[in-house]
């Protein structure tokens, strides 16, 4: 199961259990501006391994837990660490999705540099949200 797919699990876990408790913040959270760093990553290494596991030898001997890892070790973060964050975030889904929709206009502003478009991220999420 891709890295992409447990997230969206863990969404709509954290959805229908809103009637309960928030989860116990963890003694070791992952600060907001690096989480959403993080889930920026994570999407760029699901997407760079999905379109290279056919065609790079070395990707294909490899599965999406190494880029998950990667990202791991970029940030210096246990993967304990990252799971108890992430579940904490998550069990607040206000705060999770608008931590989510920074990581999303991050990697529209990326997808801007290398395309060269003049769009402002907030011009795309409005687009996004039309569609």
């Amino acid at each position: 199961m891709s890295l992409e797919v447990k997230i969206w699990i863990f969404l709509l876990l954290s959805l229908a259990s809103c009637n309960n408790p928030p989860v116990e913040k963890p003694e070791r959270l992952i600060d907001e501006e690096m989480m959403i760093d993080m889930l920026a990553d994570i999407h760029l290494a699901e997407a760079s391994f999905n379109s290279l596991r056919h065609r790079d030898t070395l990707v294909e001997n490899s599965s999406s837990i190494d880029f998950y890892y990667s990202i791991l070790k970029k940030y210096q973060i246990q993967d304990s660490v990252f799971e108890k964050s992430f579940v904490y975030y998550a069990s607040q889904p206000r705060k999770f999705e608008k931590m989510y929709r920074q990581a999303m206009n991050k990697l529209a502003e990326m997808e801007q540099e290398y395309s060269g478009r003049k769009e402002e991220p907030e011009e795309l999420e409005l687009k996004m949200k039309q569609q």
